[in-house]
């Protein structure tokens, strides 16, 4: 870190007082690493980019399911006629500007080069290095090129209950292999982590580790993690890219998002080609336009549309023929619009999750311990009767941290509806000589509120509302130690 800003960090961290019209205290020259750009400027081009091809081809390809057997043949694998120049030309017809690939889907099988598993291309009929094809193509017609990567992996045993320390490693060393073999990647997409059906969390695959060791190797390679299901749409959970899989179900907010976004859904019914799709009409170049592309990318979101080659390695001629109809509608209007603020993911452990929990008079059943049950879906309630609510959080041992996050629901409470933000005034406390001390305080927050500051050590931290809407509630109240470079 260059001297100047090391000193405007500083000068920053010592000032931790109200901050009344300011709702994330950040660097505006916070940089991923030396060489990096600034994040900003690199969430601002990756919307520039509008319009990209998701990719999904894999050992599923052959199997005419999304999710395979974990130990399927790879012998089946052997797209005879692959031709990524296809897929690139495919793309460029339709107005594209980047391709995103498959590198590993869930079952595990890696379609590259890998030298951490036999489980890969090299070792089926086809042995040729998929990945190095598709960049080589796509860069060759101007395309970016973004990598899919999923941290599920049912092959190798990376599922809920079987993670080991040395997974954390084999996933580093996969990474290593894509962002150091095939040129510089702009994003890479991971799936398959801290979601409600894959149930790996941070902690067991830790997701500081592999960001930071994403960053050493390409710092101005963006991590957009598929955690929209989970994590609140307020801020970056996680994430330097808010990520909505629109046929899962997660919708972005068109009128109110402010954060840089991809929201992506397939040509077909399903992400991997199916033995019917060249019988069945694909998404209509209209719907693609005027519903997505263009509502999209209004809202800070860039969109991605899913086209997947068939077992010869061919986009099929029914999207291919749409997909030429989507670039005779559709053409870039140039940059997308600023974004308005800085928005630093928080990519650090969660330290109050499952931490006992205390509070002020509860609603009934919605007592404390839903405040950081890492679940945003419930949460702690004020009893009405209480006039300054708290919610506090008990460490084990003496703990220090630098920064919180709080939430209020967004969703129906059991019987009670939580239709708006309730907050208006609150301070951030710890516990030391037996009383509890201020060193935080805001104003009129916004439904997900992250709060940075000086280091301080305790054994207990809570938020104390002093004004507030009756029935205040909390989805998640979150403790973090980031370790400023």
């Amino acid at each position: 870190m260059k001297k100047s800003a090391f000193i405007l960090f500083l000068v920053l961290f010592q000032f931790c007082g109200k901050l009344p019209e300011q709702n994330i205290n950040t660097f505006s020259n916070q940089k991923n690493s030396i060489e990096g750009k600034p994040l900003k400027q690199l969430q601002q081009e990756f919307l520039d980019l509008r319009f990209g091809m998701f990719i999904h081809f894999n050992l599923p390809t052959y199997y005419n399911e999304d999710w395979i057997d974990p130990n399927a043949s790879i012998d089946v694998f052997n797209p005879v006629k692959l031709d990524c120049k296809q897929w690139a030309d495919a793309a460029k017809s339709a107005g594209m500007t980047y391709g995103c690939l498959t590198t590993k889907h869930h079952s595990g099988f890696c379609i590259w080069n890998t030298k951490t598993t036999n489980y890969n291309v090299m070792n089926s009929p086809f042995k040729r290095d998929v990945v190095k094809e598709f960049a080589d193509a796509f860069r060759t017609q101007g395309l970016k090129v973004f990598l899919y990567y999923s941290i599920l992996d049912t092959h190798h045993d990376i599922r809920k209950g079987w993670t080991k320390k040395e997974h954390t490693q084999f996933i580093k060393d996969q990474l290593t292999e894509l962002l150091t073999s095939y040129g510089e990647i702009d994003a890479l997409i991971i799936d398959g982590w801290d979601a409600f059906w894959s149930r790996i969390s941070y902690e067991e695959i830790s997701f500081e580790e592999i960001y930071k060791h994403l960053k050493s190797l390409q710092p101005n390679c963006l991590l957009s993690e598929h955690n929209a299901g989970k994590y609140p749409a307020d801020a970056l959970f996680y994430s330097d890219i808010k990520q909505y899989e629109q046929n899962a179900g997660q919708r972005i907010s068109k009128e109110t998002n402010k954060l840089p976004a991809q929201a992506g859904i397939p040509i077909n019914k399903y992400w991997f080609w199916k033995t019917d799709f060249p019988a069945i009409p694909v998404k209509t170049a209209d719907y693609i336009v005027n519903e997505n592309i263009i509502p999209l990318n209004d809202a800070y979101c860039n969109f991605i549309l899913n086209v997947a080659p068939n077992r010869d390695g061919l986009i099929d001629d029914n999207a291919l023929a749409e997909l030429a109809k989507v670039g005779e509608m559709w053409k870039s209007s140039g940059k997308a619009q600023l974004l308005h603020e800085e928005s630093i993911p928080l990519i650090y452990s969660n330290l109050a999750k499952f931490q006992k929990a205390n509070s002020s008079w509860s609603n009934d059943m919605l007592i404390s311990d839903f405040g950081n049950d890492d679940d945003f879906n419930t949460a702690w309630q004020s009893n009405k009767a209480v006039e300054q609510p708290w919610l506090e959080i008990t460490f084990k041992a003496n703990t220090e941290f630098n920064a919180v996050s709080f939430s209020e629901p967004d969703k129906k409470l059991g019987w009670l509806e939580y239709p708006m933000q309730r907050i208006r005034k609150y301070q951030l406390q710890y516990f030391e000589d037996n009383t509890w001390k201020s060193f935080f305080s805001g104003t009129n927050p916004d439904k997900v509120q992250i709060c940075r500051f000086k280091p301080v050590n305790s054994t207990k931290v809570r938020l104390f509302i002093e004004e507030g809407e009756p029935e205040v509630a909390i989805a998640e109240f979150c403790v973090y130690n980031e370790k400023i470079p």
